[in-house]
């Protein structure tokens, strides 16, 4: 099959049932499968897909999230872009890209990308507005429980999410309340920081293959985010893994100081703004960098 036919191959909406057939994809390119966050980004979110037309499965997905009022969204993430290694430099990309941007309408876009991928979504008119740094490893604790001292943390309750949604409304700038309601079910942990009795950030972590992403992570300042972390690094045994702003250059510090390692940097994107609303001083790190 010619390249402009692979190019203009129809684009439909992916469904929950389309779980597999995304994390083939996943593997496919030589990522995990993550059939726990595809199921996630599924269901909060719109996934789009091209079928193969040579065998069943798909040679290309993304997943859009959208943010605000259902009615007139305020910002849309897109994560999740993958097209089989077999079309790969075809075209196929950017035919998703393009229709992705249009179907967006007046609705701004942020996406997080690769070294590789941000040319391509320079092509289509992204500017990069900041950058995210990964690290991983084994989180080595201080204190009791690994807790920081004078920063009281414990497990989220049902009662909470309300004021949970408040805060990450405040501090987002976004109303993200599809994708929270659904984080007691998806996280393994979920945990809040309080001062005075008062919430003053939460954090999850979530399984991914063999480690626990930490995400979101909402906290009033960087002594808070470190306790979250260590009440999330003190009750897991499995390796953490985050992306956190670089701005934020004392929590990556501590957290190298505790065990994580850098593994890669990403290019934090907009298309129709100039820069992300909400308070970036307490967004800390993303619930996933495919949700924005």
């Amino acid at each position: 099959m010619s390249t402009p036919t692979l190019s203009a191959l129809p684009i439909r909406k992916l469904t929950p049932r389309d779980l597999t057939a995304c994390a083939d994809l996943s593997e496919d390119r030589g990522w995990p499968r993550e059939e726990h966050k595809w199921g996630l980004l599924l269901s909060a979110g719109t996934g789009y897909g091209i079928d193969d037309p040579d065998r069943p499965g798909l040679v290309a997905a993304c997943v859009v999230t959208q943010y605000g009022p259902y009615e007139n969204p305020g910002l849309s993430a897109i994560g999740m872009v993958l097209v089989a290694e077999r079309h790969a430099r075809k075209g196929i990309g950017r035919h998703l890209m393009r229709y992705v941007v249009e179907a967006a309408g007046t609705t701004p876009l942020t996406l997080h990308a690769t070294p590789n991928g941000r040319p391509l979504y320079e092509q289509l008119g992204f500017k990069t507005i900041g950058r995210a740094e990964m690290v991983r490893g084994r989180f080595a604790a201080e204190g009791p429980e690994g807790e920081v001292p004078g920063i009281v943390t414990r497990a989220a309750a049902a009662e909470d999410l309300p004021t949970l949604i408040r805060l990450d409304t405040e501090v987002f700038g976004l109303d993200r309340t599809p994708i929270l309601t659904r984080l007691p079910a998806f996280t393994d942990l979920l945990r809040v920081a309080e001062a005075d009795g008062e919430i003053v950030g939460y954090a999850g972590a979530w399984p991914n293959m063999e480690t626990h992403v930490v995400g979101p992570l909402i906290a009033r300042d960087t002594d808070t985010a470190k306790a979250l972390i260590a009440s999330l690094g003190a009750r897991t045994d499995r390796p953490l893994r985050t992306d956190i702003d670089v701005r934020h250059e004392e929590l990556l510090a501590w957290v190298k100081a505790r065990g994580l390692e850098s593994v890669a940097f990403n290019s934090v994107m907009a298309y129709g703004i100039p820069e992300l609303g909400g308070d970036w001083t307490r967004r800390f790190a993303p619930l996933t960098v495919a949700a924005g």
